[in-house]
């Protein structure tokens, strides 16, 4: 096998620190061919899917890349805005934010950038840009609070896949969850107080976060517990009792048994109960995207309403909410300890390059 080198690299240029945010990904325009192309990747990724490879080839390439691609178009064009995808802004937003306020604290020694596990730009080309950079020390935060190997695991798979094929390997540290980091905690809650002092409080706050198959809990993936932890912690932070809020989960897919109770179910239930107004927030999300726009602040909105409920209202995700980028950057700052660039080394080991007929 032959590794890659970096093209740009020289022995004299300065060492970095690279910190790489990354999400989940989204396609490039809201079009049957585009969403084909980026639900093939994503569903063919075996973290996400669990069933047998030659079972599963067959039911994605021949039925659902068929059926779902058009479907998943309509509702992206729902979101779309002059923008693009509000994932992909939102997400660069934040990678913007967060250069700026790590380069104020640390100075350009410390390169920022953003990569999606799905679609573009991929995890491995920003790899690629950031060793041409002089990045030496990668720090890598998925920006999934609660770990799952779906999601958090997956991600890894595809910084281990990029390295696995170059020649100079940084080291390398992987934040793998922060559910119940503190600053994270409170950010989500003064969100949630914001709101409220802007539009007053409903009879139910809904902490809603992305399902999985309970299989892959039963199998000792930690998602499900650090999912309700989360919404302990800020209930607590908010004072709520155990009866002003509820945790569910969304987003199924297919016909095996997810992690329960179901957001849309439970919605559909609760006008019977007695809740007649609920407010929902998406603590699992750390960008607005599809699956809280269209899927909790359209689709779960009109199950709500029509089964008998009076008010909903989607509580917006952190975004590039300044609290929530002092909350990362405090995260991060954590796990730049100790990684500070000395000059001096690059100077030694240009001259020692060059005295053995390397090119500058």
């Amino acid at each position: 096998m032959k590794y890659q080198g970096s093209p740009t690299f020289t022995h004299s240029q300065s060492d970095k620190v690279g910190v790489l945010i990354t999400n989940l990904g989204t396609p490039d325009a809201p079009k049957k061919a585009e969403l084909k192309r980026y639900l093939k990747e994503f569903l063919s990724d075996p973290r996400v899917v669990e069933v047998p490879r030659i079972l599963w080839w067959m039911i994605l390439n021949f039925v659902i890349l068929n059926i779902r691609p058009k479907r998943s178009a309509k509702a992206y064009e729902t979101v779309w805005t002059e923008r693009g995808s509000p994932l992909m802004y939102h997400t660069q937003d934040q990678a913007n934010a967060l250069r700026k306020t790590l380069q104020d604290q640390y100075g350009d020694s410390v390169e920022v950038d953003f990569a999606m596990r799905y679609g573009s730009p991929s995890v491995d080309s920003v790899i690629d840009k950031m060793l041409q950079q002089g990045v030496r020390k990668l720090v890598v935060l998925p920006l999934y609070p609660q770990y799952c190997a779906s999601t958090t695991g997956s991600t890894f798979d595809a910084v281990a896949q990029s390295f696995s094929k170059r020649r100079w390997i940084p080291e390398l540290r992987f934040v793998t969850h922060y559910h119940d980091n503190i600053e994270y905690i409170n950010a989500v809650a003064d969100k949630i107080q914001s709101h409220w002092e802007q539009h007053g409080r409903a009879d139910k706050l809904i902490f809603s976060y992305h399902g999985i198959p309970k299989r892959y809990l039963l199998n000792g993936d930690p998602y499900h517990c650090e999912c309700h932890k989360t919404s302990r912690l800020i209930a607590e932070k908010l004072g709520l009792s155990e009866r002003e809020h509820f945790t569910s989960f969304q987003s199924r897919f297919g016909r095996e048994e997810w992690l329960k109770p179901y957001t849309d179910h439970s919605l559909k239930a609760f006008p019977e109960q007695g809740v007649k107004s609920v407010q929902v927030v998406c603590p699992g999300f750390s960008a607005d995207c599809l699956e809280t726009i269209e899927e909790i602040g359209e689709e779960n909105r009109d199950y709500f309403l029509e089964a008998g409920g009076e008010r909903y209202e989607y509580i917006e995700a952190l975004n590039a909410d300044e609290s929530h980028i002092m909350a990362l950057t405090n995260l991060l700052d954590s796990h730049l300890q100790g990684w500070v660039m000395k000059p001096e080394s690059t100077e030694q080991r240009s001259k020692l390059a060059k005295a053995i007929g390397a090119q500058e």
